[in-house]
């Protein structure tokens, strides 16, 4: 069982900056997609970025040209570099991993893992 943990939630202003990171206890595919999601008070679970470790990345439309997906395949950890925050940033951010690189259907092959989740406030 892959075990997920997300850091680097907290409190920011607007305007400001965060990045989250999220360790992989373990990576046993040679092919896979990890993402984050978040999911604020109320509403359903989002897809906010994706990265493959062939290099493919995506972005949900409302992150565009502010956050930043990255991988370091060496410590099995993603990133996501959030800049020019917006109180609508705030929610938990879950961290997903699962085999193959369809970054749109984490159960296209095989049930996802998740992360519990980090909690990021934006709020002046």
């Amino acid at each position: 069982q892959v075990q997920l943990v997300e850091s680097g939630g907290g409190s920011v202003q607007p305007g400001g900056a965060l990045r989250l990171s999220c360790t992989a206890s373990r990576i046993i595919f040679s092919v896979y997609t990890m993402a984050w999601y978040r999911q604020a008070p109320g509403m359903q679970r989002e897809l906010v970025a994706g990265v493959t470790n062939g290099g493919n990345t995506h972005y949900a439309d409302f992150v565009k040209g502010r956050f930043t997906i990255s991988m370091d395949n060496k410590r099995n950890t993603m990133y996501l570099q959030m800049n020019r925050v917006a109180p609508g940033d705030t929610a938990v951010y879950y961290c997903g991993l699962w085999p193959g690189w369809n970054i749109h259907d984490p159960e296209s092959y095989d049930t996802p893992s998740w992360g519990k989740g980090t909690l990021v406030t934006v709020s002046s």
